[in-house]
């Protein structure tokens, strides 16, 4: 393992920003894994460490295959979680809206310019992403339909979905889009948690991306479980659930679980009286795929997402 500062950004106030890489083998530039853009991705960061720490051991172990590189950056945006916060703790703005990048434009530009010219031509990109939502996945992997993307590489994770998005014209200043148009295949990895530890998920995740790796031939062996099926889903298929009124949130399913067609999935309570404002119930059956759950939810807010059977 070859640890290295990628970059360093001065600070006038503060100490620089260094972004940590870890290399291990050499070669042929086969694959690159992002945690944290993000200071509330305590668990993208965690699963990131520790994929670090298997691939430490496997090389040890002559695990990985001759000529091939792999390059790991657990964290990005660690100026904000110092201070626990989700975008850039100056200018409120997401390095993950940034890519390219721009070497002459704002800070959050200058440091997704930076990183993209270090991890560029790679081919394959994964990176460990978070939703935009607070709320919690079903493991799975999401691909930007392009027109570039093999969707099936992406069952070699063995994660039960493999979601493909329409992109929107937001989405072209993300990492995923940018390392597609730059002619890498590109996976977004979703754990369960965003800003705590889910050790399961964070075991399932590195599981995933080592199966990957062992599939694509960058690592010697599969020692890492057969994993499951995956089925290829676009997001044309999730069925959003909204919530009628605005209170405090108290849900009965978790990603994972399946529901009946008019189940109740959570309740509203009104937050100073404690009486139960509304019962959302499901408009479909099938399996949660996204679940809300932080304790206050707005109106009209997604609360569940299912995938409808």
């Amino acid at each position: 393992m070859i640890k290295e500062t990628l970059f360093t950004l001065g600070s006038l106030y503060r100490d620089d920003l260094r972004v940590t890489g870890y290399r291990f083998g050499s070669g042929e530039h086969a694959a690159c894994i992002v945690g944290a853009l993000r200071g509330n991705e305590i668990q993208q960061m965690y699963v990131a460490s520790q994929l670090v720490r298997a691939l430490r051991g496997l090389e040890a172990e002559d695990g990985i295959l001759p000529g091939k590189e792999i390059l790991v950056i657990p964290s990005v945006n660690h100026f904000s979680m110092n201070i626990g916060k989700r975008f850039w703790s100056l200018d409120n703005t997401d390095i993950n809206r940034m890519f390219p990048g721009y070497d002459q434009g704002e800070t959050t530009q200058r440091i997704a310019a930076k990183l993209f010219e270090r991890i560029r031509g790679y081919r394959y990109g994964m990176q460990f992403a978070s939703f935009y939502m607070p709320g919690d996945f079903l493991p799975h992997v999401k691909m930007m339909d392009l027109g570039y993307q093999s969707p099936e590489l992406g069952f070699d994770f063995g994660l039960p979905y493999v979601l493909l998005r329409t992109p929107r014209p937001y989405d072209s200043t993300t990492l995923n889009y940018n390392w597609q148009v730059f002619e890498s295949q590109a996976f977004s990895v979703y754990t369960t948690a965003t800003d705590e530890i889910d050790e399961r998920s964070a075991r399932e995740s590195v599981d995933a991306v080592l199966r990957f790796l062992a599939a694509r031939g960058v690592l010697r062996a599969n020692s890492f479980g057969p994993g499951e099926p995956s089925r290829i889903v676009t997001e044309g298929e999730l069925v959003a659930v909204h919530t009628p009124a605005a209170g405090i949130y108290r849900r009965f399913f978790v990603p994972g679980d399946r529901v009946r067609e008019g189940q109740v999935l959570c309740e509203i309570l009104h937050p100073l009286e404690g009486d139960t404002l509304a019962r959302v119930v499901s408009p479909v059956t099938g399996r949660v795929f996204f679940a809300h759950h932080a304790p206050l939810a707005k109106e009209r807010g997604v609360v569940y997402k299912i995938i409808r059977e």
